[in-house]
């Protein structure tokens, strides 16, 4: 009785082997993990400091620029028109761009100021 117990139990765990090595194995390369989002971060950091935070940079110093105008500053409009600020009420700028020549722009269409000398 002992010796049919022991052969079931002999043949039970032989079984078990064989199914075990009937299994595919797992692919060492197998989805998943925090390794498959690396690349994706990496790009996400890479646009950021490449392009948004220029950007972002860049529009800080036209608010500055735009916040600091005064009269008599030589400025540049988005329409390629020179002139210089006469009077600035609210948003709205005037520019003198020839002699008796006013004009009113939203302060927002100035985009820099004016580096040409009068001579030139």
């Amino acid at each position: 009785m002992i010796h049919s117990l022991l052969a079931m139990l002999l043949s039970a765990l032989s079984l078990q082997d064989s199914t075990a090595t009937q299994q595919a194995p797992m692919s060492p390369c197998g989805g998943g993990g925090i390794e498959s989002y690396i690349p994706i971060v990496l790009m996400v950091g890479i646009i950021y400091f490449l392009m948004i935070r220029p950007q972002q940079k860049q529009q800080k110093e036209l608010r500055r620029m735009r916040e600091s105008l005064k009269k008599d500053d030589r400025v540049v409009t988005t329409g390629g028109i020179h002139g210089v600020i006469s009077a600035i009420k609210g948003d709205i700028v005037t520019l003198r761009v020839a002699d008796g020549v006013k004009v009113d722009f939203d302060r927002s269409a100035i985009v820099g100021l004016d580096r040409h000398t009068e001579g030139e």
